[in-house]
């Protein structure tokens, strides 16, 4: 159980909701997927395509990163059939103290940054702990 729990005994493996804004004002939601396993950090994202005619269709990206205590970094790398999109996006945030919220910072190097944000419910916490006790 220890790869599971970070030293403040939350794990951010889960299904979050989020939303990153750009400069203009103007924001995106999405759908993070996460696993964290000791210091590492996996995942998957899915957000509406604003790229795309007629809108509709989702844009999908793969994450990889890590944790260190409440600071959570990953590089969001977007599917490969999308060209316009083949910058990696670096993400820097924090944990807040009760494991439900991941708030910072998002760049693509010399050309934008904005803020995201990222929330999941309190009992999604509890219930992955749980889970990995009963299976231990």
């Amino acid at each position: 159980m220890a790869a599971l729990r970070n030293h403040d005994g939350s794990n951010l493996t889960g299904i979050w909701n989020g939303l990153y804004t750009y400069p203009d004002g103007r924001s995106t939601s999405f759908v993070a997927t996460l696993i964290e396993n000791g210091a590492a950090l996996s995942g998957t994202t899915h957000e509406p395509n604003w790229l795309s005619r007629p809108r509709g269709t989702a844009l999908y990206a793969n994450i990889c990163g890590s944790r260190h205590g409440n600071t959570v970094t990953f590089t969001k790398t977007y599917d490969a059939s999308e060209a316009a999109l083949s910058e990696p996006i670096v993400y820097e945030g924090t944990l807040r103290g009760d494991g439900t919220e991941i708030e910072g910072r998002w760049v693509i190097a010399g050309f934008w940054s904005g803020k995201f944000l990222m929330i999941r419910p309190a009992g999604k916490v509890a219930k992955i702990a749980r889970k990995a006790f009963e299976r231990a």
